[in-house]
């Protein structure tokens, strides 16, 4: 990572980095495209992050905030380059990551990306940033659990979630009252920290792993979708393979691109 200060603005040379790829994949749900990059949310802190072909500009931010808060987000001290040269020693991956190299996982609040991927259940991207916009615009920025553990599902109607309000409010609740942790989430292996996510209602295990990915930084966690079932499917019949594992969640942004790639060309 390499990056200067000018007039409020950080202006960063970052390899294996494409905003598109990273920031409009399905991880996230608070940005949007605008003229020249993207503009979104992290901690309720709003950035304009602009740029491509390795050099960007983060727009009217300090450099406490960029170091503290966004190259962390952004997983900027990931030597994304050296995991690509691992994946590449698979034929499947290496087409992947020439495919989509700039995907960057990105590093979330965990409650948000809980309460996100509830959202997220049956639901279409566009339809899940109108949710989560409500929810923002009703509470002047995402709200803490705390805000919601005592409301009633007829309260949220405004978010027009539908049958997902229930889950967020016991997901609130649950939080709220200490019953569950994520802090302590966080620190469980794996199988374990998966079930005590799937003790809230309406969590199953697409949205524990997609919690423990990308709310955690658990990048051993791989969420299956139908796109990823059909790459196992077609290219890991036997599973995927146990020497990535420890970055299986990172391979599964590459894999998923590509994929989707590779079936819509099917279909032209």
């Amino acid at each position: 990572m390499d990056y200067s200060v000018k007039n409020n603005s950080i202006f960063l040379s970052q390899p294996d980095f494409d905003l598109a790829e990273t920031l409009d994949c399905g991880q996230a749900f608070r940005w949007e495209a605008v003229d020249g990059g993207f503009f979104g949310h992290f901690l309720n802190r709003p950035l304009l992050i602009t740029g491509g072909n390795g050099s960007f500009t983060l727009h009217d931010t300090t450099e406490e905030d960029f170091l503290g808060v966004w190259a962390d987000y952004f997983d900027l001290y990931t030597d994304y380059g050296e995991l690509k040269r691992l994946f590449s020693e698979d034929e499947t991956l290496d087409k992947a990551v020439r495919f989509a190299g700039g995907i960057r996982l990105l590093k979330q609040d965990k409650w948000e990306a809980l309460c996100s991927f509830i959202i997220s259940q049956n639901n279409n991207i566009p339809r899940i940033k109108g949710i989560i916009s409500r929810l923002c615009e009703h509470f002047g920025g995402f709200p803490d659990y705390t805000a919601l553990s005592d409301m009633t599902a007829e309260e949220l109607s405004f978010l027009r979630a539908g049958f997902r309000a229930k889950y967020i409010l016991d997901a609130a609740k649950k939080l709220s009252d200490g019953d569950i942790s994520l802090e302590n989430i966080a620190k469980m292996p794996l199988d374990e920290a998966r079930s005590e996510l799937i003790r809230i209602k309406g969590v199953g295990a697409k949205v524990a792993e997609c919690t423990l990915l990308y709310g955690m930084y658990r990048t051993e966690a791989f969420p299956i979708d139908v796109w990823i079932k059909r790459v196992m499917e077609r290219f890991y019949p036997n599973g995927f393979p146990r020497e990535f594992a420890p970055y299986a969640g990172i391979a599964q942004q590459y894999l998923f691109h590509y994929i989707r790639h590779l079936d819509d060309r099917g279909k032209k």
